[in-house]
């Protein structure tokens, strides 16, 4: 079995889009969640809070040619990746377009503008609005394929459109990918752009955040005074690569991939199931050698929903014991296909840092959830595994584990 390292990371999110950024935003307990102002004349939609990227622009160096196929979501996923290999030094590299490379990356759905042009279509039998490049921008594997178009990535390309998934499936499968001999690195992550069908998926389930005269305090993760989660946007993207590919070339090392589980409830598409998400996490323990007491961090999917904090935090429990955990929903909101890669890069960072940020507005712990040491201020924490949980609709579960490097 081949070793897994990561040799690039770069995000994109709501509150900054490098280390340094968010950090400074985590220390201050910022939460990017806003007032959607264009949703206010949308009938029955309970919630009117969502946590957008504001800043992002298209680089002036992306010509319109080369973006024409692109919606946000995959215009995102690419900006993030060129970012992460130009970290890795792979960006002119001979490795990225022989075959050696390839791209598990994914959303839960590709751009929703062009959904608009089929809908008009479909309702007047009217093409008008309907492009070469619509569907392109809406598939589901819009994302990676722009990816591999862009940088010109010959090596297998593994789409993982699984909604809160995307991101963290995108990892485990890249890391799978090289562990076993098939690629020398991989580009994994996730995105997700913004769309108020989104929030409409979870409002018709009652579980997304009304405070909408109080945006700043939710959502609320593990808080016994939550009121569901907030939508967000952003992207993710981690290199991995073989050890030896990357020693070789005498790459930076940010940290090693030791663990991946990933099951299914086979139960209920909506409602968790805290068995098998423990499953997931002893899986991953298992793929890494470890026992519970070597992780010493967790960071938590933490979305703020009762069913979903409730059933993880016993999961955790009974597979690790009483952890420091936390949850960075509750500032960049949950972001879907993206939060996956994004809460891995932060965990990387935190625990390279030796410093791990609270859930922000946890004020009283829910009595239902399990006893973990849930974060509630900045801790220094030195620790030599970190793991970053995440769970979705359809009864996904996935684990990750990383290792520190000396």
């Amino acid at each position: 079995m081949k070793r897994v390292v990561v040799t690039g990371m770069s995000c994109i999110t709501a509150l900054g889009d490098d280390w340094p950024s968010l950090r400074s935003a985590l220390e201050k307990g910022d939460n990017a969640v806003k007032v959607m102002e264009q949703w206010q004349d949308i009938a029955d939609l309970n919630t009117k809070l969502a946590a957008p990227v504001t800043h992002f622009q298209r680089p002036s160096h992306y010509k319109r040619k080369m973006v024409r196929s692109m919606g946000r979501v995959a215009l995102m996923a690419t900006v993030a990746t060129e970012r992460a290999l130009a970290q890795s030094g792979l960006l002119e590299h001979p490795a990225l377009t022989n075959g050696d490379t390839g791209i598990a990356y994914g959303s839960s759905t590709g751009s929703t503008p062009p959904l608009i042009a089929f809908a008009d279509m479909m309702k007047s039998g009217q093409m008008s609005g309907v492009t070469a490049t619509s569907y392109i921008q809406m598939m589901a594997h819009t994302a990676p394929v722009n990816i591999g178009v862009f940088f010109g990535i010959k090596g297998r390309v593994i789409t993982t459109s699984s909604a809160c998934t995307s991101g963290s499936q995108g990892i485990g499968y890249a890391y799978e990918a090289i562990k076993f001999g098939r690629q020398k690195a991989m580009v994994a992550g996730g995105a997700e752009e913004l769309c108020v069908t989104e929030a409409a998926v979870f409002d018709t389930l009652y579980a997304t955040s009304c405070r909408n005269d109080a945006p700043k305090h939710t959502p609320r993760p593990f808080d016994k005074d939550r009121d569901g989660l907030v939508i967000g946007e952003g992207a993710g993207t981690l290199i991995l690569e073989e050890y030896e590919h990357a020693k070789a070339r005498g790459a930076t090392i940010y940290a090693e991939i030791v663990g991946f589980g990933c099951n299914s409830d086979g139960e209920h598409v909506t409602q968790p199931t805290s068995d098998t998400m423990q499953t997931a996490i002893t899986m991953a323990l298992d793929d890494a050698q470890l026992n519970g007491e070597q992780i010493g961090y967790v960071n938590a999917h933490g979305t703020s929903t009762d069913r979903g904090d409730i059933a993880e935090s016993h999961a955790t429990f009974n597979a690790l014991g009483r952890k420091p955990i936390s949850s960075l929903k509750s500032y960049l909101g949950h972001t879907l296909g993206a939060c996956g890669a994004i809460e891995a890069w932060a965990s990387i960072e935190m625990m390279r840092e030796g410093w791990f940020a609270p859930t922000v507005n946890l004020e009283s712990v829910d009595p239902q959830c399990a006893q973990l040491d849930y974060l509630r201020q900045p801790t220094k924490l030195q620790c030599d595994y970190v793991m970053s949980n995440n769970f979705a609709f359809g009864g996904i579960n996935t684990s990750l584990i990383f290792k520190r490097m000396p």
